[in-house]
C-alpha cells in the first residue's frame, strides 16, 4: 500500500547529536510534502520545545506531542486530543518517589522532575542550572535550559497544578535506580503509560498515550488506513509507534528494543538515516 503520512521522531533521529536538521534530511522532508505526503512529527517534546528549523517546514502541519499525550494542528495552534493525568496516579508517583522512601541504598543518588502543561516544559531550578549533574549530555544543556521554565518546588508545583499534567518525568542519574523506579511504579500505580527516550528520563502519561495513540488518532482524522503510514524512531518510547506503523524505520543509533521493533534499519541520525528512509519511500 502506498505510503501517505510519515511520522518523524525528533531528537536522536531526525535531527544529530548536535539537535539540528541537516540539509539532506530537510530536503527530503520538504520532497516528501510536494509528493503529497503528510508529514507528522512525533515527539517526547512540549509543544513549545518544538524545534523551528523542523515546524517552520512549509506542509507540516501536526504534531504528536510529550509522548502522545496531546496532538495538535500547528498551523491553528488547535490541541485536537489530549489525555490528562489522573489525579491519583501523580498522587501515587510523589508518594513513590519521596526522597525518604527512594534513598537508602542509593543514598546520593539525586531525582528531579519535569512537568508538561498545555504545551509548556517547566523543571526543577537545580536541574535547569546544572543538567549534566543528573544525568544529561553537556550537547543537551542548551535545549534544556532554553525549553524549560525552571521551578524552585516542583513536588510543590505537580501539586498545585494536579489536575492540569500532560505528562511528568523522573530526571535519574543511575541507572540502576531509574530500573527500579520504573518497576515500583509500573507495579503500584495505575492508569499510567510509562516509557523512555533518553538514559536519565523516566517519562510518564496517561494510560491511553504513547506514540502510537497519537498516530492512530491522527491516521483516523486523517482519513487513512495505518499501513499507510511510515514511522522513523530512535528510542524505546517509539516501539509501540513502529509496530503500528505500516512499516517502522530505526536509525542505526536506536536503542535494542527500538531497532528490534523496525521493519527496516536506515543510517544513523548523523548520517541522515531519516533522508536515506524517505528517499526509498518516495
Amino acid at each position: 500500500m502506498q505510503i501517505k503520512c510519515i511520522a518523524l521522531d525528533l531528537d536522536r533521529t531526525t535531527l544529530n547529536s548536535q539537535g539540528h536538521l541537516s540539509k539532506a534530511n530537510r530536503a527530503a522532508i520538504e520532497r516528501a510534502v510536494d509528493a503529497g505526503i503528510h508529514v507528522v512529527l512525533a515527539s517526547g517534546r512540549a509543544l513549545d520545545s518544538l524545534p523551528a528549523e523542523v515546524t517552520d517546514i512549509k506542509g507540516i502541519r501536526y504534531a504528536i506531542t510529550s509522548n502522545g499525550a496531546a496532538v495538535y494542528d500547528l498551523h491553528t495552534g488547535k490541541c485536537l486530543r489530549q489525555y490528562k493525568m489522573t489525579r491519583e496516579s501523580v498522587n501515587e508517583i510523589l508518594k513513590y518517589t519521596v526522597p525518604e522512601r527512594v534513598y537508602g541504598y542509593f543514598a546520593g543518588m539525586e531525582i528531579s522532575y519535569e512537568a508538561f502543561i498545555d504545551g509548556r516544559a517547566y523543571a526543577e531550578k537545580r536541574y535547569v542550572d546544572d543538567p549534566v549533574r543528573f544525568g544529561a549530555m553537556p550537547h543537551a544543556v542548551a535545549y534544556i535550559q532554553g525549553t524549560r521554565t525552571p521551578v524552585e518546588d516542583m513536588r510543590a508545583f505537580i501539586r498545585e497544578h494536579i489536575e492540569e499534567l500532560d505528562c511528568i518525568d523522573l530526571v535519574v542519574k543511575s541507572e540502576e535506580l531509574k530500573a527500579r523506579l520504573w518497576k515500583t511504579l509500573q507495579e503500584n500505580v495505575e492508569d499510567v503509560y510509562i516509557t523512555s527516550s533518553v538514559r536519565q528520563l523516566l517519562e510518564i502519561s496517561h494510560r491511553d498515550a504513547g506514540k502510537d495513540s497519537g498516530a492512530a488518532f491522527l491516521m483516523k482524522y486523517l482519513g487513512l488506513e495505518r499501513e499507510e503510514l511510515a514511522a522513523f524512531g530512535d528510542g524505546d518510547n517509539d516501539t509501540g509507534l513502529l509496530k503500528y506503523a505500516g512499516i517502522g524505520f530505526a536509525v542505526a543509533n536506536a536503542s535494542a528494543a527500538c531497532l528490534a521493533a523496525a521493519d527496516e534499519i536506515v543510517a544513523s541520525n548523523d548520517e541522515n538515516g531519516v533522508a536515506q528512509g524517505i528517499e526509498r519511500i518516495l
